[in-house]
């Protein structure tokens, strides 16, 4: 039984306001959703697609108890950037 994933989502276009990130605040662009399901969290993190650094999603990471339930906040993550508005992680 895998008791981690990861999923990557590239080349999303944020909404206005973007995302909220811890290090960085608010930010914009073409970006890249990363997803890390691992005891029992899905801890996610953002960067400009094709950057090196990778910032923390405010309000990451969220409780997931099973691995479907990871990749589902990983998609709402995503809808979460291209709406934008500040986005922050799905709780």
């Amino acid at each position: 039984m895998n008791t981690w994933a990861t999923w990557t989502t590239q080349g999303i276009l944020a909404g206005h306001g973007g995302v909220m990130t811890e290090e960085a605040g608010p930010i914009t662009g073409d970006l890249t959703v990363h997803t890390m399901w691992i005891d029992g969290e899905a801890r996610l993190t953002v960067q400009y697609t094709g950057a090196l650094d990778w910032f923390t999603v405010q309000g990451s990471p969220v409780a997931a108890a099973d691995e479907a339930t990871a990749r589902n906040v990983h998609q709402a993550m995503v809808e979460a950037v291209k709406a934008g508005g500040g986005a922050t992680a799905p709780q």
